[in-house]
């Protein structure tokens, strides 16, 4: 069965950086798009970054320039490295993962999570 496991969490100074990962196993053979959302408690999830399979990124205008989302279709892994870190940044930070279905719309497949703290 297909598994996702995320991990790069921790706690962090303002300024700092960290770098997530998000690794797919089992029976997952190809990915088409990869995102990262976060959640903050008491506020809804967001989307933070999406790659799609052709490599094309989008990121939300509050991490534009700070964040790089990539991936390796290898090892059906996607990063999301974060620079210039901010308290305002602190959340959960899920991974999803869209995989492609014969005759079917794709999967999502998420993360169990991984917290991401920014403080002094």
């Amino acid at each position: 069965q297909a598994q996702v496991v995320e991990s790069g969490g921790g706690l962090v100074q303002p300024g700092g950086s960290l770098r997530l990962s998000c690794a797919a196993s089992g029976s997952i053979f190809s990915i088409n798009a990869m995102a990262w959302y976060r959640q903050a408690p008491g506020k809804q999830r967001e989307l933070v970054a999406t790659i799609s399979g052709d490599g094309s990124t989008h990121y939300a205008t509050s991490v534009k320039g700070r964040f790089t989302i990539s991936r390796d279709n290898a090892k059906n892994t996607v990063y999301l490295q974060m620079n210039s870190l901010k308290p305002e940044d602190t959340a959960v930070y899920y991974c999803k993962l869209s995989v492609p279905r014969r005759n079917l719309t794709p999967y999502d497949y998420w993360g169990q999570g991984t917290q991401v703290t920014v403080s002094s």
